[in-house]
């Protein structure tokens, strides 16, 4: 049980591997805008393609 309590305690002083959280995270907030921004931004060429193409 010591043991456990000792690998418990290794953990959770570890700090090794939190730039790489905080890097997946910065990434993943990036990702997130930019669907948000391909979605709002494609609707609207959609329908200004839409447009364009009834016109002719």
């Amino acid at each position: 049980m010591r043991s456990v309590t000792a690998l418990f305690g290794r953990l959770v002083k570890d700090e090794q591997g939190g730039e790489v959280l905080e890097y997946a995270l910065i990434v993943g907030l990036i990702v997130v805008a930019a669907i948000a921004a391909i979605t709002s931004v494609g609707t609207k060429v959609l329908a200004r393609w839409t447009s364009l193409n009834a016109s002719m």
